[in-house]
């Protein structure tokens, strides 16, 4: 029997989704896959037929096995009509699909998910889910709305730079006054005006809550719906990340937040690289290194496990991961945490810089909490408002794991300041960075007194990796990463209100600062 595609339009309060059901036969019930995405702008010129055909092009790997896929154009994108209003609509819009599929006679009482990054989001919005959805593969993707915002209340220049501007209202034909430079704008509050010349409700109010504990993260608008949807899930999960992924630190959290019962059924894939899972722009090279490369046909093969057809690509219950700068690459295990650990002091004595938020220091990549990725730290000196530290050259391999911490004993001349962290691998081509954090005195002193003497804990998020004998880490500390991170003001109170900015001298007390690395 020949396979169908056809073209529906489904109610959406006043507008209308573009959505398409391909079955793998004329007649018959099938397991349904469903996909919603943003992004296919080609959509916009199609006629139903091409649309039909792109989809049974497009999936014909899931028809093949047997699946009927249902995808539609989110809400204001591609043939879709409306508003495309980042997150806002997701949750209503996904609920409704799902509905729909029910009532359907191709519906055989099996639902999955698969999505990767936002349109994995669009499902996790949907949660809790109805037990007739089986499976999921969530690729790339942090189900905590705030970790895509802020860590420690520091505020990432992650999404809601270039990837928002380019969603909001994309059929209005608003013309955005946007640059990176836009997030220095005092008062912040100012930005959504600023830039697209109206209010962004949802926006606005995520810029005056960088507290995580703030009730506002618990409303929709704070991502309520999605917040806590890997606990609520009972059915085989697959995630995947890689350890310069964005949403890396969130997903391993969602991990391991999740029912034990329902983990032990669930797999997590760490890959070496960023959000796209290959080399492409990264400074080095990791054999099979990609997801997708190492694993072609897992998302297929996950599914048809969910099912109970077949052996699953991953051991359930388990991690799978690329192990950096070993030489066996992939291993699985549990990711438990190291029990063994060791400690270097910062230097000796004092060290100072002036770090002014109107020519905050720049910062390449993204590493694990903005997009780019990793990358060659410039040559020490390379700025005055950065201080390099070294450790001593290890005397031994060790296979390094968890989460390195670092303490700095600080001091600043303002109210209150910023201090970023870089954490590197001393390598021949250059030093590889491979994690950073950032926090700032307010988080440690709410009543900070200038030139006051305080201490402050850093703690990156979880990486695996192999020092060599001889190898060094490497340390920077400045006060900013931009355009990584808003550039704190070195004046206290809620950043996104301060009209002022004032350059800080910021020190870092040698002896009283350390980085503590865990291996095995």
């Amino acid at each position: 029997m020949g396979r169908t595609s056809n073209v529906y339009y489904l109610s959406a309060e006043n507008d209308l989704l573009a959505t398409v059901a391909a079955l793998p036969g004329e007649n018959g019930k099938f397991p349904t896959v469903v996909f919603r995405t943003p992004y296919q702008r080609e959509h916009v010129g199609m006629t139903d037929g091409e649309l039909a055909g792109w989809t049974l092009g497009a999936y014909a790997e899931w028809l093949d096995a047997g699946y009927a896929v249902v995808y539609q154009d989110c809400r204001g994108c591609g043939k879709s009509t409306g508003e495309s209003m980042p997150i806002v609509y997701e949750r209503l819009d996904s609920r409704s699909l799902y509905d729909w599929i029910r009532s359907r006679p191709f519906y055989n009482g099996e639902i999955f998910f698969r999505g990767r990054s936002y349109t994995s989001y669009v499902h996790m919005a949907a949660a809790p889910y109805k037990d007739d959805v089986k499976g999921a593969v969530f690729e790339v993707m942090d189900p905590e709305l705030y970790n895509w915002h802020y860590l420690n209340g520091i505020y990432r220049m992650n999404l809601y730079g270039d990837w928002q501007v380019g969603q909001y209202r994309k059929k209005s034909g608003i013309k955005a006054n946007y640059s990176r430079d836009s997030f220095r704008i005092l008062p912040l509050t100012d930005y959504t005006r600023t830039v697209f010349g109206e209010p962004i409700e949802d926006y606005d109010l995520i810029l005056t809550h960088p507290d995580r504990s703030d009730p506002f993260w618990d409303t929709p608008y704070g991502g309520s719906g999605s917040r806590d949807a890997l606990k609520s899930v009972r059915f085989p999960t697959l995630l995947t990340t890689g350890f310069f992924d964005t949403f890396f630190g969130g997903i391993v959290n969602a991990w391991r937040g999740m029912e034990p019962e329902t983990r032990a059924k669930c797999a997590l894939v760490i890959g070496p690289y960023d959000h796209s899972d290959g080399d492409d722009g990264q400074p080095l090279y990791f054999p099979d290194g990609s997801i997708f490369g190492k694993f072609p046909g897992f998302e297929v093969e996950w599914i048809n496990y969910a099912r109970g057809v077949g052996r699953p690509p991953f051991k359930p219950g388990k991690v799978t991961y690329y192990e950096l700068f070993s030489d066996t690459g992939w291993q699985t295990d549990d990711l438990d945490d190291p029990e063994k650990s060791v400690t270097f002091t910062l230097g000796e004595g004092e060290r100072s810089y002036v770090y002014d938020p109107d020519d905050p220091t720049p910062a390449k990549g993204g590493l694990s909490h903005n997009f780019g990725g990793t990358y060659f730290l410039d040559p020490p000196g390379s700025r005055s408002d950065v201080l390099t530290f070294y450790t001593p050259p290890f005397g031994e391999e060790i296979h390094a794991g968890g989460n390195m911490i670092a303490k700095l004993k600080v001091k600043s001349d303002c109210e209150d300041t910023c201090f970023y962290l870089r954490v590197a691998i001393e390598k021949k081509e250059g030093d590889y960075v491979l994690r950073d954090d950032i926090n700032q005195i307010s988080n440690f002193a709410p009543d900070y007194t200038p030139g006051e003497e305080i201490d402050m804990d850093f703690t990156f998020d979880l990486c695996r990796f192999v020092i060599k004998k001889g190898e060094r880490l490497r340390v920077d500390v400045s006060s900013a990463a931009f355009p990584q991170f808003v550039p704190h003001t070195n004046c206290r109170g809620l950043f996104s209100e301060q009209t002022k900015s004032r350059p800080a001298t910021n020190t870092v007390l040698g002896n009283g600062s350390t980085i503590s690395v865990r291996y095995y």
